[in-house]
């Protein structure tokens, strides 16, 4: 069971947070020209610093705070962050009023200032976004929440920040899902396991003693759904993050694959293996009532929903090879969209519509690409010796996906990583982990 406290957004703090500022971020050119930023530390007075909370054992939460803010605007690729070693006035000084010529000086153009106050076991927060540029102030926001929410409130500031100076919403306070692995890889142990976008807080929801696969979140909610095997036999079941709350969905006589929820999180929607043929199915979690979407004697796996609902897209060996096709979400109107050289496969559409990520195998090689709905717009964004299984960022911004090793002869040296890598293709980073991982799936914002 992992619990959530709600951060309490209080106040704007001044009126001119929409000022006209100068700055501007190109958000298609990745990190080939990330936005110089200052982050300076949040400041925390001497009494807060010994408010001293039992389950809190940090010195300086303002500085945890501003570590956090400025490690995630890093790898997004599209700021630098500046080293504080270089700041010119104290974090109480310039979070009251900046001197706009001391930050021009070492080349900032937006400056993130705040301050943290602790008492009654209530963690106070208040940040400020200025432009250096111009010299004023273009957003300021206030929090209220429990101490042991510290790292939380880096995120939503980071995502506060990336939205104003982007126009995009952020993804930071986000959690990914993920299938741990320990092991050799004849006998690996799979584990479901959580953890915070960049790789921090993470929790282990199974123990090992069943395989786990393909684990999804819910968009509307704290929910995932997985498959399982239980006794040899597949089972999709139902998790409740929050609570720990556990439920099979179903026991299918045949193979399930890859279970998704529908945008409203009411239906899953999977591939179902019967009578020696795999067609795409649906499940509505109310009546569990299974509707059959597909019905050809090819291959049909890896759905995924259309983010309105409309429409679904998977992928099928119907033409021969296994490509990418696109239907209503009845299972009506089927049409092949991939066309190029290669095998597709684990199609994803972007939560904003516009793109499905997907895998191809090309002469022995493994590439994560995006492509438009229609399938015009291929582009492959990174390639490797196998890697699969890409899930969008909440703002379709970044798809994380995981990549394996080439072993050597012998056998050594597999291990399984998450990767994550921006739509321009520029920005690719390794997602820290404590164990092997596989299978990631990105959750919706915690704080909508």
């Amino acid at each position: 069971m992992i619990k959530f406290f709600k951060i309490l957004i209080l106040i704007f703090l001044l009126s001119n947070t929409h000022s006209n500022a100068l700055i501007e971020i190109d958000i298609t050119r990745g990190n080939l020209d990330p936005l110089p930023i200052a982050v300076s530390p949040l400041f925390t007075d001497e009494k807060s610093k010994k408010n001293s909370v039992d389950e809190i054992e940090i010195k300086d939460i303002g500085f945890e705070i501003s570590s956090v803010i400025e490690n995630n605007l890093k790898i997004s690729g599209l700021f630098n962050p500046l080293n504080n070693e270089a700041f010119l006035q104290k974090p109480d000084i310039a979070h009251l009023k900046p001197r706009f010529e001391d930050w021009a000086l070492i080349k900032a153009q937006a400056l993130i200032t705040g301050k943290v106050i602790i008492e009654k076991s209530k963690l106070k927060v208040e940040f400020r976004l200025w432009d250096i540029l111009a010299g004023r102030e273009m957003l300021a926001l206030a929090f209220t929440t429990v101490p042991s929410n510290w790292r939380r409130v880096g995120h939503i500031i980071s995502d506060k920040v990336y939205e104003r100076l982007t126009g995009e919403l952020g993804y930071f306070d986000t959690r990914i899902i993920y299938v741990s692995e320990e092991g050799p890889k004849t006998q690996r142990i799979k584990k479901l396991a959580i953890m915070d976008q960049d790789g921090e807080n993470t929790k282990y929801l199974t123990l090992g003693n069943e395989l786990v696969l393909t684990p999804r979140f819910n968009p509307t909610s704290q929910m995932v759904t997985y498959l399982s095997y239980f006794k040899n036999l597949p089972r999709v079941y139902l998790l409740d993050i929050e609570t720990g709350t556990q439920e099979v969905v179903g026991d299918f006589p045949g193979m399930t694959f890859a279970p998704r929820f529908s945008p409203d999180g009411k239906k899953i929607i999977m591939s179902f293996a019967k009578d020696g043929n795999s067609d795409i199915y649906t499940m509505d979690l109310e009546n569990r009532i299974v509707e059959r979407i597909t019905n050809h004697p090819s291959i049909d796996t890896s759905p995924s929903y259309s983010p309105d609902g409309k429409y679904i897209t998977f992928n099928s060996d119907r033409s021969g090879y296994q490509q990418i096709y696109t239907s209503n979400s009845d299972g009506s109107n089927v049409k092949r969209i991939s066309f190029g050289n290669g095998l597709y496969g684990t199609p994803v559409w972007s939560p904003r519509g516009d793109l499905i990520a997907f895998t191809k195998l090309h002469k022995g090689k493994f590439f994560i690409g995006v492509m438009r709905t229609d399938g015009s717009g291929e582009r492959l964004l990174t390639e490797n010796f196998y890697q699969e299984a890409p899930s969008w960022s909440p703002n379709g911004r970044v798809l994380i996906f995981y990549r394996e090793t080439k072993t050597n002869q012998k056998g050594e040296g597999f291990s399984a990583k998450l990767w994550s890598i921006d739509l321009t293709g520029y920005n690719e980073r390794l997602v820290k982990t404590e164990t092997d991982a596989s299978d990631p799936s990105w959750s919706s914002l915690l704080s909508n």
